[in-house]
């Protein structure tokens, strides 16, 4: 359901292209080897594994690929967290959801 509620919001905007979604660690991993996107929005639940190891993963393979957390465990540690490891913004789901538009036109660039 949030898939598809991103999907509706960001289609709308300039400068999106191709929107890709993956619902496991393993299952991004496989798309970042097939397209290096240049903007990801990452959750923190992925299932199998943290979307933080995947933040890892990401600022490892892939630096120049801007990440946004959005995730609903959005605590100061969280956020310092993901901070640290190069998140690029953090969007808590349940209180900034609205914001996720204006956020994401901010990191494109013509």
């Amino acid at each position: 359901m949030i898939v598809s509620r991103l999907r509706s919001i960001l289609q709308g905007l300039d400068l999106i292209g191709e929107i890709r979604s993956a619902g496991s660690y393993e299952s991004a991993v496989s798309l970042l080897a097939e397209q290096t996107p240049d903007l990801v929005l990452l959750d923190i639940n992925l299932g199998s594994r943290s979307g933080i190891d995947l933040l890892q993963y990401i600022r490892g393979h892939y630096p120049t690929v801007t990440v946004i957390m959005i995730s609903n465990q959005s605590s100061p540690r969280h956020r310092a967290i993901c901070r640290e490891l190069g998140a690029a913004h953090f969007i808590d789901k349940s209180t900034e959801f609205g914001q996720i538009r204006s956020v994401v036109s901010s990191f494109l660039q013509p």
